[in-house]
């Protein structure tokens, strides 16, 4: 019988070739395969790898850096050769090689800075998982951020990418160090901050000093490929994120077979921060799909679903689960799925359900429009007192109405921002 644990441990042959031009009209760019220098597993001689695998330890996979040209087409370009991000990371930069890296822990990454270019105006973590976020959070300190958006939702975070915005100090890598990850980023580690977190050796971490100038690429387009079956390629232009302020958002109004419906309450200041952090964690969510946040957190997210009105319904099942979790590890230091006594388990539920899953209040994000009135009704009636969508549905009258008749403010944002 196969070991599949083995499988995991599996660095695979890498048939790439190390150079690689691509020409684009008249412009040439050439691309350098990233390696690292790793102990091989049997010898422990320093060789040269690169990715370990790819989405699974059967499939080959190579990093690619842009090492010199650049490209200017449909107003897309690169970052300037030698000031990239994730495909740049260097020798020196990676702290700590732990169990060698594979093309989820990068894709992972990027993503997680895809979400913070948008909140680089406070501390915020992102953990990622499978290119989804599993929960991203602001604190006050990034020590507060990481606990609270690991805290969100523990259970995901099992694993997981974590990347933060602000340098590591001995606080907050004193709280990683008791949980399981597979990579940590920063842009800067504070004396003492590796070692803590060196204590699992598997743990890649990483020092990103880039992070810092995140804020400058949020109108940055670059080309996005996705390649098909049959050699074909389909290209197009990163999504860039119009909504800056809560100025930016509309008040949700609609016009219904001559009729003028408009949303009765203005959102609170609180509100607008809430939506204006969902709309940007939302720009890292895998469609079709609805976020929950409040307080700058997320509390359920759902994504990649093939209906509104399931995905919402998702989201909240997620943030029901996840807040009997929390609360049932901050009470009895137990997570809710290993506890086995009924009657502690029969408060928590009973106290989640009070709570609604610590959706009273929340803000409701989606990344498209609600099709029908039955996506919004999901989330009031759990308490959500605030709805961000894109708006421009036929039927935006039945959530207008859905909103004014449980006292709810809604504002639209005339984009949509689907990621597949």
């Amino acid at each position: 019988m196969t070991d599949i644990r083995k499988m995991y441990r599996t660095i695979m042959d890498d048939d790439f070739p190390p150079e690689l031009t691509i020409t684009f009209g008249d412009t040439q760019l050439l691309y350098r395969k990233r390696t690292w220098k790793i102990p091989d597993e049997k010898t422990g001689e320093l060789i040269e790898k690169g990715l370990r695998y790819g989405e699974n330890p059967d499939q080959q996979a190579a990093l690619y850096s842009l090492v010199n040209g650049n490209l200017n087409i449909a107003g897309c370009q690169y970052i300037t050769p030698g000031n990239g991000l994730v495909s740049a990371i260097s020798e020196e930069e990676m702290l700590q090689g732990g169990k060698h890296p594979g093309k989820i822990n990068f894709t992972d990454l990027d993503n997680a800075l895809n979400i913070l270019k948008y909140l680089m105006d406070r501390p915020a973590a992102a953990i990622m998982k499978h290119n989804n976020p599993c929960a991203v959070a602001y604190g006050a300190s990034i020590a507060e951020a990481y606990d609270r958006a690991n805290t969100a939702d523990r259970v995901a975070a099992f694993g997981g990418c974590l990347t933060i915005n602000r340098p590591m100090d001995r606080d907050t890598a004193e709280l990683i160090s008791t949980n399981y990850l597979e990579v940590v980023a920063a842009p800067e580690f504070e004396p003492g901050a590796v070692d803590i977190l060196a204590r699992r050796k598997n743990l890649r971490i990483i020092k990103l000093k880039r992070i810092d100038d995140l804020a400058k690429y949020r109108d940055f387009r670059y080309v996005d490929f996705k390649s098909l079956n049959d050699g074909g390629l389909i290209i197009q232009q990163s999504q860039i994120n119009k909504i800056r302020s809560k100025e930016d958002f509309q008040l949700a109004s609609a016009v219904y077979k001559g009729d003028q419906y408009v949303i009765q309450r203005k959102p609170t200041d609180q509100e607008y921060q809430d939506m204006l952090f969902g709309w940007n964690v939302e720009m890292g969510v895998t469609s079709n799909s609805v976020i929950y946040v409040k307080d700058g957190v997320t509390i359920g997210i759902g994504t990649g679903e093939q209906d509104r009105v399931g995905v919402a319904e998702i989201a909240v099942f997620k943030a029901y689960t996840k807040y009997k979790d929390a609360l049932c590890f901050k009470r009895y230091n137990v997570g809710y799925n290993e506890c086995r006594d009924n009657e502690k388990l029969a408060g928590i539920d009973a106290e989640t359900s009070k709570a609604k899953g610590g959706l009273i209040g929340s803000s409701m994000i989606s990344d498209a429009f609600f099709p029908f009135r039955d996506g919004v009704d999901v989330g009031i009636r759990e308490g959500v007192t605030s709805i961000v969508h894109a708006g421009g549905s036929d039927r935006d009258f039945e959530s207008i109405i859905a909103c004014n008749e449980a006292n709810v403010t809604m504002v639209f944002t005339t984009q949509r921002v689907f990621k597949h």
